[in-house]
């Protein structure tokens, strides 16, 4: 076992600019699908030092932010039981809808020199708005 500490806010920045897989927690009660327990989804996704960006095609974590807009995001990295670092963000689901919001968003996701692929039009594009941030990371003694 390690030292459990509180990771800076440039840890965080690190982990949130670095990771290349999030995990998003969205839940809602009495919304279709949503049976009150959280849902917990693995997320690719681009991040611009503000928010999260990303899209899906409708379905349960849509539908579930949706109807209750707060949801955590979280991104780790681990090089062993005694060494790992986290973090997590608490934020609010945004839709975008405007043609060239939708599009800055895509390109954070797929920066250059990667192509944004031809997306179905009922794509739903979407920001994670931040409002707080906290991390922890472990070392071994």
């Amino acid at each position: 076992m390690g030292t459990i500490h509180v990771l800076p806010d440039e840890g965080i920045e690190e982990l949130l600019q670095t990771a290349l897989v999030g995990r998003i927690a969205c839940c809602a009660h009495g919304a279709e699908g949503g049976d009150g327990r959280p849902y917990l989804v693995p997320l690719a996704y681009g991040y611009d030092g503000e928010a999260i960006y990303a899209h899906s095609g409708v379905g349960r974590k849509i539908r579930l932010m949706r109807a209750q807009p707060l949801v955590t995001f979280e991104v780790d990295r681990a090089e062993a039981a005694d060494r790992w670092w986290s973090a997590i963000a608490e934020a609010v689901y945004e839709e975008l809808t405007d043609k060239d919001d939708r599009e800055r968003a895509l390109t954070i996701v797929y920066p250059p020199p990667g192509t944004v692929p031809d997306l179905p039009p009922e794509t739903v594009v979407y920001r994670l708005r931040i409002t707080a941030r906290s991390g922890r990371y472990e070392v071994p003694d």
